[in-house]
């Protein structure tokens, strides 16, 4: 069985409906990392010249890849990444090994002691 981590950085105001989102897509769960800050091309500056951050969420899920690219699709258009710069960032990585995650596997349907 093989994974991808999908990370997304979003801002918390789209994060329910990225999760929602993901989980229509295929996700069976997900880790939500509060207070998250990032920075794009340039600092946002405010009034007087201070920074203006707002808050940001990290959203984790941990998807098999036959649905890695779906979820990850989903996220991008709900989140409006790519139409509305600021908005967020969403990427996926190979995950070599996972422990855990029977229950979601046969959730699936999948067998999760099946080889590659």
């Amino acid at each position: 069985m093989r994974f991808k981590l999908i990370v997304a950085l979003v801002e918390n105001e789209r994060t329910d409906a990225l999760l929602d989102a993901a989980r229509n897509a295929g996700a069976t769960g997900s880790t939500l990392i509060n207070n998250a800050r990032g920075e794009g091309l340039q600092r946002a500056r405010g009034i007087f010249g201070m920074e203006i951050t707002t808050q940001r969420d990290m959203l984790l899920f941990l998807a098999e890849e036959h649905y890695s690219r779906a979820i990850l699709e989903a996220i991008a258009r709900v989140g409006e990444f790519d139409e509305t710069p600021g908005t967020g960032i969403a990427f996926q990585l190979d995950v070599e090994d996972a422990v855990g995650v029977k229950h979601q596997v046969e959730s699936l349907g999948l067998n999760p002691d099946a080889g590659d």
